[in-house]
């Protein structure tokens, strides 16, 4: 649903960054999430070849970059198009970094939804690998695997936070380096927070990033 939440962290807050300046962002407009990461099984549906490392078809597609992500939103929206199962002029896309925040924040602070061990797969507990999806709790919105396991791609350019409030944001209007949010198999816990943002070149993969 639409609504309100403050985007970054608290200066007390335990790891955080410079960038992750506390503001408030407004969403006007409510938008469906996934509930799970994007899994191998669903990207081999649409998109000619499994780019992953750590192979499973419930396992998250992984070594994909930001323009081969937004490809597959482009092919499952055409393919929702043509099964009815999405109206003509919705679409499926990359989550702005307002929005991945919101959704995984449920509008509330705190770093994560649960303790770090519950809610993701990261440095301490993946076993140097993915992990099939939905294996950890999910936060108050269904939403599985928000931290951890493979880090997520989000629309926007990286760009510094305003501090005034600011209503639906979507980035600067060009960049270097694209965002992507929520940590990953092979990162420290505090990288996996709600507020970390990490950013690559688009044409970037890894085996940490879906």
């Amino acid at each position: 649903p639409p609504g309100r939440f403050v985007m970054g962290s608290p200066f007390n807050e335990p790891g955080r960054e410079l960038d992750e300046v506390p503001h408030s962002v407004t969403l006007s407009t409510g938008f469906f999430f996934s509930e799970t990461l994007c899994t191998q099984g669903q990207w081999s549906l649409l998109m000619p070849h499994n780019p992953s490392k750590f192979r499973g078809a419930d396992r998250p597609v992984e070594q994909v970059n930001w323009e081969e992500a937004r490809e597959f939103a482009r092919k499952l929206t055409e393919f929702h198009h043509r099964s009815g199962l999405i109206s003509v002029g919705w679409r499926w896309d990359l989550p702005t970094e307002a929005q991945w925040e919101y959704a995984c924040r449920v509008r509330k602070p705190g770093q994560f939804h649960g303790t770090a061990d519950s809610v993701a797969w990261y440095e301490q507990n993946s076993e140097k690998r993915t992990h099939p999806v939905a294996a950890k709790q999910p936060n108050a919105w269904g939403l599985h695997d928000m931290h951890g396991n493979v880090g997520k791609w989000c629309l926007d350019w990286y760009g510094q936070y305003p501090f005034e409030s600011v209503s639906n944001p979507a980035g600067p209007a060009f960049g270097t380096f694209r965002v992507y949010r929520g940590g990953a198999w092979s990162d420290a816990a505090r990288c996996c927070r709600s507020a970390y943002r990490a950013r690559s070149v688009p044409d970037f993969c890894s085996s940490n990033i879906g």
